[in-house]
């Protein structure tokens, strides 16, 4: 007796257009397994021990990642889902652009995301990192770090009662944190 999945016409529909993102939101298969596969914290894509090298293939991928409240990450399809190992963050940011008082960041995977209220800069790790979508992140690359870091300013801010200088930059209207330091220079 054949199995009756859903029709993956809207599926083949994404994949083939322009990489929009599917409705990820709206998936929700049982847990097909686990695949050989692992983000890097260096932005690579790797598949049973072997770099991908085609980016068209990694833009799909990332296009159907998931990352869910238990932390994990998954592909997600209408009709599998499969665990997958992300070493840090999903993402890296690899260019900043800035126009009119906006930052405007691009994924080492082709999303483009307006620093804003939406899209804030956190310090993880002493580490900026910005959300995408679907509970994933995209760490700021050194060379995109190092040019943020040139147009900052300082301000001082209240952490557990004790007085730190943070760097930063503001991007429509919001201050976005990319460092801390004591006020002692500790």
């Amino acid at each position: 007796m054949p199995i009756n999945h859903p029709p993956l016409e809207p599926l083949l529909g994404y994949i083939e257009g322009d990489g929009a993102i599917p409705p990820l939101e709206d998936w929700h298969p049982p847990l097909s397994g686990e695949m050989d596969l692992c983000i890097r914290a260096d932005g690579r894509w790797w598949h049973e021990g072997e770099p991908i090298a085609r980016g068209r293939l990694v833009r799909l991928l990332s296009t159907i990642l998931r990352r869910e409240d238990d932390g994990v990450h998954y592909l997600i399809t209408p009709v599998e889902k499969w665990r997958i190992a992300v070493e840090d963050c999903a993402f890296l940011i690899v260019d900043a652009d800035h126009q009119d008082g906006v930052w405007t960041l691009t994924t080492n995977v082709g999303d483009r995301l307006t620093l804003d209220g939406d899209h804030r800069l956190s310090l993880d790790q002493d580490i900026p990192s910005v959300p995408v979508r679907f509970g994933l992140a995209a760490r700021l690359h050194r060379n995109v770090y190092y040019r943020l870091v040139e147009q900052a300013e300082s301000r001082t801010v209240n952490e557990d009662g004790a007085p730190q200088q943070e760097l930063g930059i503001e991007s429509a209207g919001v201050w976005q944190p990319l460092g801390r330091f004591s006020e002692e220079g500790t």
